[in-house]
């Protein structure tokens, strides 16, 4: 008897399980990296329209 398909199904899983480990969190910093930079886009863009404001009234 032979245990080669279930060694390589094994190994296969393995690997799949090791390759996920290292690009999903990669993915998710990606992710929040993307939200912090428009966050900080939508801020800056509040903040120099309320500066503004003030020198337009005037």
């Amino acid at each position: 008897m032979s245990y080669a398909s279930y060694v390589i199904a094994a190994y296969a899983v393995f690997a799949t399980v090791l390759l996920w480990d290292f690009v999903a969190p990669r993915i998710r910093i990606a992710q929040i990296m993307r939200a912090v930079r428009m966050l900080a886009r939508r801020e800056a863009a509040r903040g120099t329209a309320a500066t503004a404001a003030p020198e337009l009234k005037r």
